[in-house]
């Protein structure tokens, strides 16, 4: 099945949830609200002429001042049964920054969430085990947001660890061989 039509089933299905449909260079990506992404998700993978059994990618992104919702997460489904694929964009408001999780459905959601969580600050409902996945668990931010600092010298925000691996690494230069 070709993801135009794909993506059509979804809006057919869904028509008060599905806000877009767009197609660039051949792929089809579908725009819906997160308030229902569990019941769309579980319908694309329990579907026998979709069965989308392969969670290929999930990811943040952020568009700080661009659009109404600042985030959005994206999954790239793939049926390996029927091999064909779909782009499913779930918009996220920074006020209500949390979706529910499809840890349920694909095992493998579980790192790629977690890296969302850290890196954007996306809480995923429902999730097993939702900490940092990258950074450590003390870590002050969400390093992939538009807004986050990209100074080095952050003085009082600077991660405290950081102070630690500096000091180390000069206490160690006496052992270095040149």
């Amino acid at each position: 099945m070709e993801p135009k039509e794909i993506a059509e089933l979804i809006k057919d299905r869904y028509p008060a949830e599905v806000k877009e449909i767009t197609e660039f260079r051949g792929q089809t990506s579908v725009v819906v609200k997160k308030d229902r992404i569990k019941e769309i998700m579980k319908y694309l993978h329990s579907t026998p002429e979709l069965y989308f059994d392969y969670l290929k990618d999930l990811c943040g992104v952020d568009y700080a001042n661009k659009k109404d919702n600042r985030f959005e997460v994206v999954y790239h489904l793939y049926s390996m049964r029927h091999r064909h694929m779909i782009r499913i964009k779930a918009e996220v408001d920074e006020d209500d920054c949390n979706i529910d999780s499809v840890t349920d459905i694909w095992a493998g959601a579980n790192w790629h969430e977690r890296e969302c969580y850290d890196m954007y600050g996306i809480a995923f409902n429902g999730h097993p085990d939702l900490r940092r996945i990258l950074m450590p668990e003390d870590w002050e931010g969400h390093p992939l947001r538009k807004d986050y600092p990209l100074k080095a010298d952050l003085g009082e925000m600077e991660w405290k660890g950081y102070k630690e691996v500096i000091e180390t690494a000069e206490k160690n230069k006496q052992y270095e061989v040149r």
